[in-house]
């Protein structure tokens, strides 16, 4: 009796072991080997995304995504080796995939924006841009938004999915940007004289670039005045010193060699009756 008891249970043993023992052990080698995977697969795109230079912000996203969805990948790999079905569980995941998705249309616009913002780069951060209506200095870039400091020194929070699909105007890509502005003189004035005077009255300043050379031209014979355009060009971040530089000369200059700035005219009619 005794011997039967033992032979069943040795029986019994092995039917658990066969039927739960060896599912277990490819369940914990796969999670093992699987994390080990999972591990390399991180180390060697965190390489490559260095070797490429792309941005840390987008470094760690995308780094955080092929982790957790390696993850989920492996631990449903797991469960399924263990004989539990994973054709529900995935269905659960895809509904709740699908409903997160609807509830999340804006953000996910955002969300793909950014990530194509920090691939490719049409501005970094101290860039100053004009976009969607606003212009100032990128304060950081996020995944779902872009900060914007503007000139007012008022902070601008820009989502990245109507950034990316609008009209982006970088001004520090070139590295040079030109002043530009019209100064009227009157009809008697000597233009060539006037030329000279103004071309000299940028090249005089030590921010305005040789080259490109300044451009003073006569842009048009307007009513009152003949109206000459003023385009010195100069680095990004001296744009405004020279502009105000330019509009506080402009008047003494002409007074100089004895140019007049016309005044507005109106001409005033009285009918007798």
């Amino acid at each position: 009796m005794k011997e039967l008891i033992e032979n069943f249970n040795l029986e019994k043993g092995s039917e658990l072991i066969l039927e739960y023992g060896i599912p277990l052990l490819k369940a914990i080698l796969i999670y093992v080997i699987g994390r080990w995977l999972i591990k390399r697969t991180l180390k060697l795109t965190k390489k490559v995304m260095l070797a490429r230079d792309c941005d840390l912000t987008l470094e760690k996203f995308l780094l955080n995504l092929i982790k957790w969805g390696l993850t989920i990948l492996l631990l449903v790999t797991v469960i399924g080796t263990l004989g539990v079905q994973t054709s529900s569980f995935a269905a659960i995941l895809a509904a709740a995939g699908l409903a997160i998705g609807l509830a999340l249309q804006g953000s996910l616009s955002n969300f793909a924006g950014g990530v194509l913002l920090l691939v490719f780069k049409p501005f970094k951060v101290g860039d100053t841009i004009e976009a969607q209506g606003i212009t100032g200095t990128i304060k950081e870039i996020d995944i779902l938004q872009t900060k914007v400091v503007t000139f007012s020194h008022k902070l601008a929070i820009i989502p990245n999915g109507p950034l990316l699909n609008g009209n982006i105007i970088n001004y520090d890509t070139e590295g040079i940007l030109r002043c530009e502005t019209m100064i009227g003189v009157s009809y008697d004035a000597d233009i060539p004289k006037t030329l000279e005077a103004l071309t000299k009255l940028c090249t005089d300043h030590p921010l305005v670039l040789k080259d490109p050379a300044p451009i003073v031209k006569v842009a048009e014979n307007a009513s009152s005045s003949i109206n000459i355009l003023v385009r010195p060009y100069t680095l990004t971040a001296d744009v405004w010193t020279v502009n105000f530089y330019l509009q506080q000369n402009f008047k003494p200059t002409l007074d100089s060699i004895g140019v007049e700035i016309p005044y507005p005219h109106q001409v005033e009619i009285h009918k007798q009756v």
